[in-house]
């Protein structure tokens, strides 16, 4: 089946980690498509996570002025208007982009004004996300908490917490995401890749998000199941990424399908377009190869994405129409 005309959501993507080749050799003249399948693509398998992310490093090293920011945004809107992707939160670290000179401020605005740019020019609906780092200290971590405070009635739409859940433990977040709690702002973590359940369970009680960043180990704990879908937690669950970083041997062992039928809210993801080499459609299709998903799967999370993204209600009330009446 063509999913390539149907409209979508995604809710899991990092900016710096979807640079097309394009856009690197926009920023980079000298980067050849070898260097680019490189030092940008992870391969089919890679050690673990953290070698995984290694690969944003170039990515994030080409955004570090207004402009690069700026044409690096727009570039992912090119790429979401391919996919007919119609609503996406778009999440990136503002800290990764502060090396040559720039404010955190100064990156987010940049983003915000990008982003609005991509909204006009491509007829997308987008939010952004400011992502803090596992191993960053608390006052890092606070002072992205503040920054999404500060640009709240903007693009600007929610926190997170990003990189490796394996090496670093939470201490140093649970201060900004009692900040977000208290301020009304709107939570997604990372939680259930790297590390098990244990990790969702942590991540649950100390950071209180509505959604978690794949999730994907959460169908080892029975019990965790129960919770996600009493609590409607959405999990944003990134197929190929997952295969990359060893959560599971093979695509055949995803747990994509067992979260489906466990009456678990969820939706499918990209995660890290250029690092995964993938698309939205290729996801969709991966599903639909392998576990025989075909357009009744993809409407409900479709709508179970919009319903538990960070929008406002009215183009929550858009999206979810445009859906109904596409599948």
């Amino acid at each position: 089946m063509n999913y390539s005309k149907l409209p979508k959501v995604e809710l899991h993507l990092h900016l710096d980690c979807s640079l097309s080749y394009d856009v690197v050799k926009h920023l980079n003249p000298s980067v050849t498509i070898e260097e680019y399948k490189h030092s940008f693509i992870a391969p089919p398998k890679c050690t673990d996570l953290a070698d995984y992310i290694k690969r944003s490093i170039k990515g994030f090293e080409l955004m570090q002025t207004k402009e690069q920011l700026r044409i690096v945004t727009l570039d992912v809107f090119k790429q979401l208007k391919e996919d007919n992707v119609v609503y996406a939160e778009i999440r990136f670290a503002p800290l990764l982009h502060i090396s040559k000179g720039l404010s955190p401020e100064q990156v987010v605005e940049e983003v915000n004004k990008a982003t609005n740019e991509g909204i006009e020019k491509y007829g997308i609906d987008a939010g952004i996300i400011l992502c803090t780092l596992r191993h960053y200290s608390e006052e890092q971590s606070m002072g992205i908490v503040k920054l999404v405070d500060t640009y709240k009635g903007t693009h600007i739409v929610g926190f997170d917490i990003a990189a490796d859940e394996a090496g670093f433990p939470i201490d140093n977040h649970i201060n900004a995401f009692q900040f977000a709690k208290t301020n009304g702002i709107k939570c997604t973590a990372h939680a259930g890749e790297a590390k098990g359940p244990e990790s969702v369970w942590e991540t649950l009680e100390n950071f209180y998000p509505s959604r978690i960043g794949h999730g994907v180990r959460s169908t080892e704990d029975d019990d965790l199941l129960a919770f996600l879908k009493a609590k409607k937690i959405h999990l944003e669950v990134c197929p190929t990424s997952n295969i990359q970083v060893n959560v599971f041997d093979k695509i055949e062992d995803h747990s994509a399908n067992k979260i489906y039928n466990s009456g678990v809210s969820m939706s499918i993801n990209t995660d890290c377009r250029t690092i995964s080499n993938t698309t939205l459609n290729k996801e969709y299709h991966i599903m639909e190869q392998i576990f025989n998903w075909d357009r009744k799967y993809f409407k409900k999370c479709n709508l179970e994405a919009i319903k538990h993204s960070f929008a406002t209600e009215k183009i929550k009330k858009k999206i979810s129409v445009l859906i109904e009446n596409a599948y």
